[in-house]
């Protein structure tokens, strides 16, 4: 268990699940892999604004569930500006939509549908709208960027990678 006081007499204390250590240094063990990976993010956001690029990858890890990725893009995301409460309504976007830009709305739901292709194929009509808010290229780079994300969020996932310690642009 881990310990923590909120109040700096330390009168209050709450117990908190252990941590639970990574089943795999997947990095260590493939680092070719790993810097392929970290260039492939690289030119993957070329050109895209960074607070759309970070509500992308917060979003995508969320529904994959990776909470490395969200520990870690979410602090980046506030380092670089980004307010907390359109982090926090992130998850719920789509009822919350006021909080978004109709490109940064066109983003989250092609991030969506790309994520979750289980449900079938990316739908027309969500390409479209956001082939309406994106020249070629700035698309292009905007499905490279969710590509990447689930790449990402597949081996933080299936490896439990722990979150926590992550300081922003920590690997950058």
């Amino acid at each position: 268990m881990t310990t923590h006081s909120d109040d700096p007499t330390g009168s209050t204390t709450v117990e908190y699940a252990a941590e639970q250590p990574a089943r795999l240094e997947w990095a260590k063990h493939a680092p070719e892999v790993y810097k392929a990976m970290i260039r492939l993010d690289t030119a993957a956001r070329q050109g895209l604004d960074h607070k759309l690029y970070e509500l992308v990858k917060i979003r995508a890890s969320q529904i994959n569930h990776c909470a490395f990725c969200i520990d870690m893009h979410t602090k980046d995301a506030l380092a670089s500006g980004e307010s907390v409460e359109r982090i926090v309504q992130l998850s719920a976007w789509d009822e919350s939509r006021h909080f978004y830009t109709a490109k940064e709305l066109a983003a989250l739901e092609l991030t969506e549908a790309v994520t979750v292709l289980t449900d079938g194929f990316v739908p027309d009509a969500v390409y479209e709208n956001a082939a309406k808010h994106f020249g070629e290229a700035e698309l292009s780079q905007l499905i490279a960027a969710i590509t990447v994300i689930n790449a990402w969020n597949r081996f933080g996932v299936t490896c439990r990678m722990t979150p926590g310690h992550y300081q922003p642009g920590q690997y950058k």
